[in-house]
């Protein structure tokens, strides 16, 4: 962003007095740098740069571009001039555009595209009619196949023409027959073997594949364990539909972190960038998670107000709530941040449940005994309260900081069962559960410690 910030004031100078320097200027600079000027530029002036750009330079810095930024840019330029650029697009960038585009503006960018370029606008309609967050969808039908009668020799030849004709890497040439796939050759196998050889007697027939249904997060969940580059998406029959790259798959794992942290903060994930995301739709994507939770705490006010005897008996215990109730709210956003992401790399599933608790339990003992002693030494800081206080404030904040284990690690696990989304159980909500839980707790180690004192005060 530095780049664009310090190249922008040249380029809108560049194109006010010669704008046929721009190409030049650009050829020097890569895509995503150029991507980030143009994001710096006004939409006319953007369009007007990539006006001046071949369709061929355009694709990789469109590609690049925000989604928001892209949109504003196709309402910008004549959907002709799009239409070439898109074409030039990877399949699965290109398919992603028309997804993100209103359906009025896509209709006929897509119209332009098929004057265009027939055989890209078909490849759009095949990738969109794949659920969003599937493979098929996240897939590119950009790859380089052969047959399995071609021998080595071939195989290299189709390659080097095919990076001829395509800025893009080549990680492994698929082995079809009749568009099934048969097997596998990375570019080093074809590289290190004999030109005479078949390409039969080379491939791997082990082909690691998903489904074109898969979701997107099992499809990098995938990749990560056999440490794959790129992976085949592969239909019931054995046809290969496409495939999936690293450099997608880098794009699911932010988006789905960046989605799973404004869950877990309590708020609906943004679809544009912070500054891009209008007033409004910050007021709707908060309100309604902040109403829920402030609803929630009524049942903190009604327990306060149900055991306010109780308070009122124990001199000083109201103090002491609000110190109490954080303990088990931040112990059980603990346990829900560990469980949550371990769901999310798969490294738990739905039967562990039972030693989980097991776990959290015997961890919530451990921790909640340091807390104590610490509440215990900071009651009996103070000369006007008593040694049996200080004994219902340890109890209670052991009892609450177990309460917050269990409460914070089980809940993510059922949510998941019922096929919510455990990120949905975001800290404020377990926080504002547990507060309900610790003045229960508290009010309730108070009648049985200190009941003598308590029914004198009665």
């Amino acid at each position: 962003m530095r780049l664009a910030s310090l190249l922008g004031p040249d380029i809108k100078q560049i194109l006010k007095e010669d704008p046929d320097q721009i190409r030049d200027l650009l050829d020097e600079i890569h895509p995503e740098d150029l991507a980030d000027i143009i994001g710096e530029l006004d939409a006319d002036e953007a369009a007007e740069l990539l006006a001046r750009i071949p369709a061929e330079d355009a694709a990789p810095i469109f590609e690049r571009l925000e989604e928001h930024e892209q949109e504003e840019l196709v309402e910008q330029m004549p959907a002709e001039s799009v239409a070439e650029i898109a074409s030039e697009m990877s399949a699965d960038d290109r398919a992603d555009l028309f997804s993100n585009l209103p359906e009025e503006v896509g209709a006929q960018l897509f119209e332009a595209l098929k004057k265009v370029d027939p055989e890209a606008a078909q490849e759009v309609r095949d990738i969109e009619k794949w659920p969003e967050t599937s493979a098929g969808h996240l897939m590119t039908t950009d790859y380089v196949a052969v047959s399995p009668r071609v021998r080595v020799s071939e195989a290299l030849e189709i390659v080097r023409k095919r990076a001829r004709e395509r800025e893009e890497f080549v990680y492994v040439v698929y082995v079809l027959d009749k568009d099934k796939l048969m097997g596998v050759v990375s570019l080093r196998d074809l590289l290190a073997a004999e030109p005479s050889q078949g390409i039969a007697e080379v491939m791997r027939i082990n082909v690691i594949s998903a489904p074109p249904t898969m979701d997107q997060e099992d499809v990098a969940r995938k990749m990560a364990k056999y440490d794959l580059n790129v992976m085949p998406v592969v239909a019931e029959d054995g046809r290969l539909l496409g495939v999936i790259t690293i450099d997608d798959i880098i794009d699911v794992l932010v988006q789905e972190q960046t989605e799973d942290v404004q869950k877990i903060g309590a708020m609906e994930p943004l679809d544009v960038p912070y500054f891009q995301t209008t007033f409004f739709s910050f007021i709707r994507k908060r309100a309604g998670w902040l109403i829920v939770l402030f609803v929630e705490e009524f049942f903190t006010q009604t327990a306060l107000r149900h055991y306010d005897p109780v308070m009122e008996a124990v001199k000083g215990a109201l103090l002491y709530v609000p110190l109490l109730i954080s303990a088990g709210g931040n112990s059980g956003s603990q346990s829900s941040t560990l469980v949550i992401r371990g769901l999310a790399l798969g490294e738990i599933k739905l039967q562990d449940w039972w030693r989980i608790l097991m776990r959290e339990l015997v961890m919530g003992i451990v921790l909640g005994c340091m807390i104590a002693v610490i509440a215990m030494g900071r009651v009996l800081m103070y000369p006007d309260q008593t040694p049996l206080f200080a004994l219902t404030v340890g109890i209670t904040v052991l009892a609450i900081i177990v309460a917050g284990c269990s409460v914070g690690s089980m809940l993510p696990l059922a949510l998941k069962r019922l096929g919510i989304d455990p990120a949905t159980s975001s800290t404020p909500f377990i926080a504002s559960l547990v507060d309900t839980l610790g003045v229960v707790i508290y009010a309730h180690v108070a009648m049985v410690v200190m009941r003598k004192v308590i029914e004198q005060h009665g």
